[in-house]
């Protein structure tokens, strides 16, 4: 049986909780510190530092939780793909110790909070497998069952799966779990505001001084001044942070909701070679559904978007009696040059200004290891994870290659965007995103399914970037670093904090006369 993809992309954990209504920010204000972003890491950050008696701010451009974290596959592991070999190998073993001391904390972390708070959150224990089908990855799972296991987690390298296809070895670490990770956001946020702290969405933050103490002003005009500032927006919106759009790169990756006739064996599945595969159950209605994930790639570098979820349909098809396929959605992270992310000060020359970002798709405990490292960074004024994670950390030969290749990718696509740039007539179909030439200008054009045409500027507003149309979600997307917008031009997010300059045309109207 196939299933055809038609249904727009939507994320279960926003179909399934309700919206948010918290106010905008309509004055100037002064807290101890603003929070900037309302994912995990910035609720999970400002729910901590209330709790220690801070009084915080949380500025969130849209609405809280809409952005990577209502689109992930909700994994609370520490097992982290294969990294902890890597991190042993590179920058030894006390570095390989606090990142994973700092990720299993995190787990036990979040397992608590949700038991004291009773929240509703459809939190389970589950082990976590990374597997293979590849001969040559069966000894690279072994050397990081045996680091992991001397760092002190509960990792077993093992040969068989109770999965529907073969597998040629696989590692599993226990005390795992997985969770509804909007319900679980949504149940802190309530808990934020009152005794000086609130939440204010819809309140763009453009600019922070680094004067002492630091002011923030917002889309609107108004500012907050804040003793310290916790950025985190995913992307830190102001480049002056520390240059991270030379130091990370972005990746979109796509997940399928899938109801079968199947049952998932217990547990959450990866794998560690690509085209990277991901597997977890979630309850749905009267039973569950498999979240079917993996066709990572940078941001709109490739093929067509809509072939990343037929891959996908494919894979599930091939290993399940599949029913239906209710809901499908990507997500985007940024992978920093080390492949660990920056969390804390940003430069002793910034005192009080802390950022958590690059989270490499494993942001759920990572967010929470932000928040845990940032709390006890402003309450306590150290914190044991802070230097594997230092956004101040030196740059080893490795990563200078890496580095290097990052950045002359983001020159190819640059450079390629303006000198051979596709084109085309104006004859849009409905539903579908083209680049054309208006009176000698390149757009992009977007036909909706009412007939009206829209067209924006598809020169991205943070460096210059050349966008291309992403028919999976129907958005326009920088392939350098990351920034994508509606195609009515407004940001859904990246570095960039202006949208597209936009105009429409109805069905009846004649095109020609846009420009």
């Amino acid at each position: 049986m196939s299933t055809e993809l038609t249904r727009l992309p939507e994320s279960y954990w926003l179909a399934s909780t309700p919206t948010t209504d918290y106010p905008t920010l309509d004055d100037n204000i002064y807290v101890d510190v603003a929070v900037i972003g309302g994912g995990l890491a910035g609720i999970s950050t400002a729910w901590m530092l209330k709790q220690a008696g801070v009084k915080v701010a949380v500025l969130e451009a849209d609405r809280i939780c809409q952005g990577t974290t209502g689109h992930s596959t909700a994994k609370i592991t520490s097992q982290h793909s294969l990294i902890y070999d890597q991190i042993w190998t590179e920058f030894g073993e006390e570095m390989a110790r606090q990142y994973a001391e700092a990720n299993e904390t995190a787990v036990q972390t979040m397992a608590e909070i949700i038991e004291q708070q009773e929240i509703d959150c459809d939190f389970q224990w589950q082990p976590a497998y990374v597997y293979t089908q590849q001969d040559k990855y069966v000894p690279k799972l072994e050397k990081e069952a045996r680091a992991a296991t001397k760092l002190g987690i509960k990792a077993e390298f093992v040969k068989q799966l109770d999965l529907s296809f073969d597998v040629k070895a696989a590692l599993r670490f226990d005390n795992q779990a997985q969770f509804h990770p909007r319900k679980y956001v949504l149940a802190l946020a309530e808990m934020i505001p009152g005794s000086g702290c609130a939440i204010f969405e819809n309140t763009r933050a453009v600019d922070i001084q680094e004067d002492t103490p630091h002011t923030i002003t917002t889309k609107n005009g108004y500012t907050v001044t804040a003793d310290e500032v916790v950025v985190a927006s995913h992307f830190p919106f102001h480049d002056g942070l520390g240059i991270y759009f030379a130091r990370m790169y972005p990746n979109r990756s796509y997940v399928l909701g899938v109801r079968t006739e199947d049952k998932l064996p217990p547990g959450m599945y990866v794998t560690a070679e690509n085209p990277g595969r991901s597997l977890r159950s979630q309850r749905y209605k009267d039973g569950e559904m498999i979240l079917v994930a993996g066709e990572h790639h940078k941001t709109r570098q490739g093929e067509a978007t809509m072939d990343h979820y037929r891959k996908l349909q494919e894979f599930a098809e091939a290993s399940f009696t599949v029913q239906d396929i209710p809901y499908r959605w990507s997500t985007q992270d940024y992978t920093t040059i080390d492949n660990i992310p920056y969390i804390g000060q940003v430069r002793s020359s910034s005192a009080g200004v802390y950022v958590a970002t690059g989270f490499r798709k494993w942001g759920i405990s990572t967010s929470t290891v932000s928040a845990l490292l940032i709390k006890d960074s402003i309450v306590n004024g150290s914190s044991p994870w802070q230097d594997v994670f230092s956004p101040q950390r030196k740059i080893n030969l490795k990563s200078v290659g890496e580095l290097a290749r990052t950045n002359i990718n983001v020159a190819g696509q640059l450079i390629g965007g303006k000198l051979n740039f596709p084109g085309g007539d104006i004859d849009v179909k409905r539903g579908e995103g083209k680049i054309v030439i208006i009176d000698g200008q390149r757009l992009g054009a977007y036909r909706d399914e009412q007939g009206k045409l829209h067209t924006v500027d598809i020169t991205c507003p943070h460096m210059g970037c050349e966008l291309k149309w992403n028919s999976g979600e129907k958005t326009w997307d920088c392939p350098c670093h990351g920034s994508r917008f509606t195609w009515e031009g407004d940001i859904v997010e990246g570095p960039a904090f202006h949208g597209l300059h936009h105009q429409s045309q109805g069905a009846n109207e004649v095109e020609l006369d846009l420009l």
